[in-house]
């Protein structure tokens, strides 16, 4: 009988320490995927919306990478190693790989373009010079408002709120990727728009003033 419960006891042992293993290996597996459509336009900004870099590809995917962190315990000084997301990507497109770290990139699935592309002097003049006025957004839009046919708009900024394009669509809904790092999927009538790094507004247009 002890024998037995020492066979039961050595299984679910083994059991546990096998979960412990899969769940570190899962930890630190890279987030990767592709990007879901025909073909995309990959397009680079700059913190203050100035596009710098233009790729494009009909296979396209974004892999997270994992960096190791030693981590000292202040109450003993022992270290240990975690493991944690860069702050670097790499993107494919057919085959060619470049890293990208910090930047806001838009993929653009092919038929899919902007109703208007936000210039910097819009952005100076609509401003009294501070880039978190909570106006500057809706006052550069209404700019605009007669730009866009549809019944929303979708309003891509930077990761400082500095408006780069906008788009309208009468079908609009988002999704968060989980396999493609700090990614959200956008679909604009059934065409797919992903942003990396980037805020959204999606605003109906009846609500931009007359």
């Amino acid at each position: 009988m002890k024998k037995c419960m020492l066979i039961v006891m050595l299984v679910l042992l083994l059991s546990l320490t096998g979960c412990g293993i899969a769940n570190l290996e899962s930890s630190v597996n890279d987030i990767k995927g592709q990007l879901i459509g025909n073909s995309f336009e990959c397009q680079f900004y700059d913190n203050y919306g100035e596009k710098f870099l233009t790729a494009s590809g009909t296979k396209v995917g974004m892999t997270g990478n994992i960096i190791e962190e030693a981590v000292i315990d202040s109450s003993d000084g022992s270290q240990s190693t975690e493991y944690a997301l860069s702050s670097v990507v790499t993107i494919s497109i057919d085959g060619k790989e470049l890293q990208s770290c910090g930047d806001t990139v838009i993929f653009e699935e092919s038929g899919l373009k902007p109703d208007t592309e936000f210039q910097l002097n819009d952005i100076q003049s609509s401003a009294s010079g501070k880039i978190s006025e909570n106006t500057i957004v809706s006052g550069i839009v209404n700019n605009y408002k007669n730009f866009f046919g549809k019944g929303q708009v979708v309003v891509i900024q930077s990761q400082l709120g500095i408006p780069i394009c906008a788009y309208s669509g009468d079908d609009v809904y988002w999704e968060v990727r989980n396999d493609l790092p700090k990614t959200t999927k956008l679909m604009i009538d059934g065409r797919a728009l992903y942003l990396h790094r980037a805020n959204f507004l999606i605003i109906d247009t009846l609500l931009l003033t007359e």
